[in-house]
């Protein structure tokens, strides 16, 4: 659900806070824990280091980025992959035959 047009977008008054009187230099990272912040253009050019529950992913923010929040650019979960034993044979054989086929490539024909 979306916030009320009257009210505005949410934006963290400490992180407004962090970077009045800053220069957006993108090296230094500003760390925060307000995920649900918004984006707002003031922000541009910044990099947030963002919590994700376990670590601080960096964020740079961009103009694309306006408007969305913080936490939808720090995943809080890890995908590893699907399947089982038989995903796991199936990538045994595509990483064998990729191998073969770098060797191919090396070894020079006459």
């Amino acid at each position: 659900m979306s916030r009320s047009l009257k009210k505005g977008p949410y934006v963290d008054q400490r992180l407004i806070k962090k970077i009045t009187g800053k220069k957006p230099d993108g090296k230094t990272a500003i760390k925060t824990w307000s995920r649900k912040s918004e984006i707002a253009p003031e922000m541009v050019g910044f990099t947030f280091s963002v919590h994700n529950g376990k670590e601080f992913i960096s964020v740079a923010i961009t103009e694309e980025m306006v408007g969305h929040k913080l936490g939808e650019f720090s995943p809080t979960r890890k995908f590893v992959r699907h399947g089982g034993k038989i995903q796991k044979e199936l990538e045994q054989k595509a990483k064998e035959a990729e191998m073969a086929a770098k060797t191919e490539a090396k070894t020079p024909s006459k």
